[in-house]
């Protein structure tokens, strides 16, 4: 899946493709919110209203899907990285196909993605993330900042994966 949004190369002999117009819901919208646990309903109530006012094209299980990703995501900022991020950030990045939402902290930590152990009651957050991912027909990554901190971010099809 490509989600750079740029233009593939035209093939030797055939004139480069001009970009398409961008449609009225693509863009990339970034907040930042408190890393304080209230601020994990409020970041997934702001993903869902910013998803609704731009129009985007998105069935219910796809919705469902990123504001989940979007929950476990800043739950994790906001329980592991909260004292050297104070603040979380967010951002979704809509385009022609996909969904993008990413979550941003200071925290030099890269976690990985645990193997489910049914009995914790918690620590399985990135797992759920990157399966609910997987199944969506999505990918998952995580990387570092140029300021030593973590974004961790999932894109996901706006349409059903075919096959």
């Amino acid at each position: 899946m490509d989600v750079s949004g740029s233009v593939p190369p035209a093939k030797e002999g055939e004139p480069a493709a001009a970009p398409a117009d961008p449609l009225a819901y693509e863009g990339v919208w970034r907040f930042t919110v408190p890393a304080v646990e209230e601020s994990v309903p409020q970041a997934r109530r702001a993903v869902r209203d910013l998803l609704g006012r731009q129009g985007v094209p998105a069935d219910r299980d796809l919705v469902y899907s990123l504001l989940l990703i979007v929950s476990e995501l800043v739950t994790n900022s906001v329980r592991h990285a909260a004292l050297l991020s104070p603040q979380v950030a967010v951002e979704v990045a809509i385009g022609r196909e996909w969904v993008r939402v990413a979550v941003e902290d200071n925290h030099p930590y890269r976690p990985k993605a645990l193997e489910a152990d049914f009995g914790q009651t918690g620590g399985r957050g990135l797992l759920l993330v990157r399966e609910v991912t997987r199944e969506s027909g999505g990918v998952c990554d995580v990387e570092h900042t140029s300021t030593g901190g973590k974004v961790i971010w999932a894109a996901l099809p706006l349409a059903a994966p075919t096959g």
